[in-house]
């Protein structure tokens, strides 16, 4: 049956009944429902199904439900964050594919709530051209609610083997220097999530001199209930065949730099922040590497705890395209590639905009773009082929009108690269660093609005960086943002809620309750 719930958290009968069942079956240790829904159902009291993250809450009880209504599930309740619309591509693997292990090593978790491990790794060693057609978590038998998310990045190839000899909490004021040097996002994988299995035609290089050599692997420990004495060994596996594929996967960080330029005003139920991926950028990378553009295959969109949604807004001879990808219902804890439902083709002269969403309605001081968790991203990562010379397409906002907006008039110069300058007049902010005068500045809600419309149209400061930090000749350059419409209007739903399935798209899921010997009895249909 179809119920839904409303504020008080009561269940309540749906006057339009959408859900369907398929297929039910039960035994003396499993309960199995298979049932489907219209994707967008017309019913003010359904959610929409779309390519977001979605929260799936689920609750059971041993006893059928009475007159009296639903029986209390007590314990026998959870949630997990999908994406109902992406799954996994399937492609048959030979089963005498060789592989290698990247794991941790007796990994002392500590007894607080979130912890964040990096170890660096560095790839076997190849004597020539191999592809990865697949990467698969590892996750240690027992700790599959303690391992959140890892990461995978790509390293600077100066790196020496001495890198190599320990692990260290990630983000750390005493974290080595050499994983400073790991920026680039070759692999995720979050709670709830599968293997990343490249598409046919496509695999990671290894191998070669223009390959990852020393790579950083990040594992995010959640441990919520303060456990001592817990030791991991968790990593990822990565899948690889000789037999190579007609083309290299590349990967893009496009978005905002990760900087003090980018920063939020408390008390904000809603601001938007925008990276841009430059026409002059693509321009310059695609036309001297590939004229005919690359295509894209895979999205991963990267925010931290602030963040609530994230497009990624593609733009081609000023006209803007289907969104590349979004989610409307981002959830920090749940990050993983998107496959899109169709390669998307980027030429020179395209233009790509992360646009991201945040709240900080529950902070009273300044969020900073950083790499902690409680500092701020918006960076899109994107998987394509063929690869070529470009590792990021980025952007700063220009950092004196931010300044003059809290009525800064002077700054002591020279501006080094170093942080924080320190800020000459007026008298309020005198020998203050922009830090610290954005967190004097008294912010109301509308001043953070009138903030946000003006960081939107600032010029920005184009990064665009080939591999090792060596960078295409228009990095620094000044740009203005192009023309756009704000904020982006989604296309309209058509929806149905005609009982017709084969009609128009709907989704199938399936519900398996593996039911334990102490609670077998009378057990009946589920609501």
């Amino acid at each position: 049956q179809d119920y839904f719930t409303d504020e008080n958290r009561v269940l309540k009968k749906d006057p339009q009944q959408d859900y369907h069942l398929e297929y039910a079956m039960e035994n003396s240790t499993h309960t199995i429902l298979a049932f489907s829904r219209e994707l967008h159902t017309c019913d003010t009291n359904d959610k929409s199904i779309t390519e977001s993250t979605m929260r799936v809450i689920w609750a059971y009880h041993h006893k059928d439900m009475g007159e009296a209504g639903q029986n209390y599930h007590g314990s026998n309740r959870g949630t997990k964050s999908l994406r109902l619309l992406n799954p996994e591509k399937e492609e048959v693997l030979s089963a005498s594919l060789p592989y290698f292990d990247l794991t941790n090593k007796d990994v002392p978790v500590p007894d607080k709530d979130t912890t964040y491990w990096c170890q660096m790794f560095k790839i076997p060693v190849q004597h020539e051209k191999h592809h990865v057609t697949k990467v698969e978590p590892l996750i240690q038998k027992g700790h599959e609610n303690l391992v959140h998310h890892i990461l995978l990045y790509q390293c600077s190839s100066n790196l020496n083997d001495s890198v190599l000899d320990y692990g260290h909490e990630c983000y750390h004021p005493n974290m080595p220097d050499s994983f400073l040097t790991c920026e680039t996002v070759i692999f995720a994988w979050a709670i709830g999530g599968e293997g990343f299995t490249y598409p046919p035609h496509v695999g990671l290089s290894i191998g070669t001199a223009a390959d990852p050599q020393f790579v950083l692997m990040e594992v995010h420990y959640d441990n919520p209930s303060y456990t001592e004495g817990l030791i991991d060994n968790s990593g990822l596996r990565l899948i690889y065949t000789p037999v190579l594929r007609k083309y290299d996967a590349g990967v893009i960080e496009a978005g905002l730099w990760v900087s003090l330029f980018h920063n939020i005003p408390p008390g904000m139920p809603e601001f938007v922040s925008e990276g841009h991926c430059t026409l002059e950028c693509l321009e310059e990378a695609l036309g001297a590497e590939r004229p005919t553009g690359i295509h894209v295959f895979a999205v991963l969109l990267h925010a931290h705890l602030a963040g609530r949604a994230i497009r990624m807004r593609h733009f081609h001879n000023g006209e803007e395209q289907k969104l590349l990808a979004y989610d409307d219902e981002f959830d920090f804890n749940f990050q993983e590639f998107q496959y899109l439902e169709e390669e998307r083709t980027i030429l020179p002269g395209d233009n790509l905009i992360t646009e991201c969403h945040y709240s900080t309605v529950d902070r009273i001081r300044m969020t900073w773009g950083g790499l902690s968790t409680r500092n701020e991203m918006c960076l899109s990562y994107l998987l394509y082929y063929p690869r070529i010379n470009l590792t990021r397409c980025a952007s700063i906002p220009d950092i004196m009108e931010q300044l003059q907006f809290i009525g800064v008039k002077e700054i002591y110069r020279p501006v080094r690269q170093t942080w924080p300058f320190i800020i000459k007049s007026p008298k309020q902010y005198k020998n203050l660093s922009f830090m610290d005068a954005m967190n004097k500045f008294k912010w109301s809600r509308s001043e953070g609005v009138s903030y946000n419309e003006l960081v939107l149209k600032l010029p920005v400061n184009v990064r665009c960086s080939k591999t090792d930090n060596a960078e295409w000749s228009i990095q620094g350059m000044t740009a203005l943002p192009p023309e756009i419409e704000r904020p982006y209007k989604t296309e309209p739903v058509i929806c149905s809620s005609s009982p017709c399935l084969p009609c128009s798209l709907f989704l199938t899921l399936l519900f398996v309750v593996q039911v334990t010997a102490s609670t077998i009895g009378n057990i009946g249909p589920f609501v």
